[in-house]
């Protein structure tokens, strides 16, 4: 077993962070560089939307895949297996996308980077929660979304300076001085003991075979529900959202994406504080799904408002939805050793695809309702089952993690 007094400042802990930065760098980056890069490699406006969202979707596609693979391997071989393997994979692939000429290649190696992209987070998580005692690991575990998040920012800055292969090859670098920052961390002692015994490890089939342990892995998925709701529809489609309740100006959605990824810097770090203060994962996202419900009922009032009172409201969306900081917490308290890899790893990408059912009944309403209406009731449904699935979560605070399932 670990010592019971390790820093929440430990190199797990800020390798686990900086492995997260480099994962929201690559995702924002490729959102705000995606036409620029297609269009470079000479297809028509039509093709650069078609052919965009084919890029997004095998991404996703990667992530998906990637997050029950390097899951179930974080639990069968080890936490810091996962974080060299997933850092070495995304590095290839984002020098490789820095030199693709063609949209075949692009797809190959959007795909492997999301692969790659898709074990960062649930290993770098686990890891610390087994590391750090149950006192310091709500703040360890608070400071891997709150720094990895002000990747967004950088990708912003990085994309404005620079062409977009540049932007490749600079991803591509930092994962690999991530990865020698990697050599001294030390792997977690839950797991090292748990591999001595002849439990079953990572079976992610398990997940679904008991009625009360899928409940548990739904409710986990669940209550993420509204973060990407918010990002995905909200932020993303903000200047339509704006057209329709005539505000008074051009409200830009890359602004908007910049200011809300800072909330969600400020948001993870309240929200990994005010947990560690009530002692109380559950209290927490509780009072942050409140604050999204009431700022979200902002954003549907921002009639004729200028465009900086909508990126204050966009910025205010950050803010609540950072207690994904606290929902990445949880799943990793929720299930033993030999599971936590597993669950952690494929929830985070689990929440992250529901973007693709949430998106298509945002399509399918609009065909009743109008964009507006359309947004509002999608984002109601989010809000009520995040709610429900919360209000009857466990609470893991001061659970001891060392067991299994």
């Amino acid at each position: 077993m670990e010592p019971r007094n390790r820093s929440i400042f430990s190199l797990a802990v800020i390798v686990a962070s900086l492995g997260y930065f480099v994962d929201i760098y690559d995702l924002v980056l490729f959102g705000i560089i995606r036409v620029s890069s297609l269009t470079d490699l000479g297809l028509t406006a039509d093709q650069v939307r078609e052919r965009g969202l084919l890029l997004i979707n095998v991404q996703m596609a990667g992530m998906l895949i990637g997050g029950i693979l390097f899951g179930i391997l974080g639990d069968k071989k080890g936490r810091l297996k996962v974080l060299f393997g997933s850092i070495i994979l995304y590095s290839i692939a984002n020098f490789a996308n820095g030199f693709v000429h063609g949209v075949p290649g692009y797809l190959v190696w959007r795909f492997l980077a999301g692969l790659g992209l898709a074990g960062e987070l649930g290993a770098g998580v686990t890891l610390v929660a087994e590391v750090l005692p149950k006192e310091k690991r709500g703040y360890g575990t608070m400071l891997i979304p709150t720094i990895g998040v002000s990747g967004a920012v950088v990708a912003g800055l990085i994309a404005e300076e620079f062409s977009w292969r540049t932007c490749y090859f600079i991803g591509g670098g930092l994962g690999l001085l991530l990865l020698l920052l990697r050599l001294g961390v030390l792997e977690s002692g839950m797991f090292n003991a748990m591999k001595q015994t002849s439990v079953s490890k990572g079976n992610f089939l398990s997940l679904f075979t008991q009625g009360k342990r899928f409940m548990k892995y739904l409710k986990c998925i669940l209550i993420g529900l509204p973060t990407w709701y918010v990002v995905g529809i909200l932020v993303f489609f903000s200047n339509d959202f704006a057209q329709q309740m005539g505000v008074r100006g051009k409200v830009n959605p890359a602004t908007a994406v910049m200011v809300s990824y800072g909330g969600l810097v400020v948001g993870d770090l309240l929200s990994g504080i005010i947990s560690q203060v009530w002692k109380s994962r559950k209290k927490t996202v509780l009072l942050f799904l409140v604050l999204t419900a009431l700022v979200i009922l902002g954003y549907f009032n921002l009639f004729n408002a200028t465009p900086n009172a909508f990126y204050w409201i966009c910025f205010g969306l950050g803010v609540t939805v950072g207690y994904w900081a606290i929902f990445v917490t949880i799943a990793a308290e929720q299930f033993g050793t030999n599971l936590r890899a597993t669950v952690t790893t494929t929830v985070t990408n689990f929440v992250r695809a529901m973007l693709i059912p949430i998106s298509a009944l945002y399509a399918l309403l609009q065909r009743s309702f109008s964009l507006y209406a359309s947004g509002a009731i999608v984002g109601a449904l989010c809000l009520v089952i995040a709610l429900v699935a919360a209000s009857s979560i466990e609470e893991t605070f001061h659970k001891d993690l060392n067991y299994t399932e």
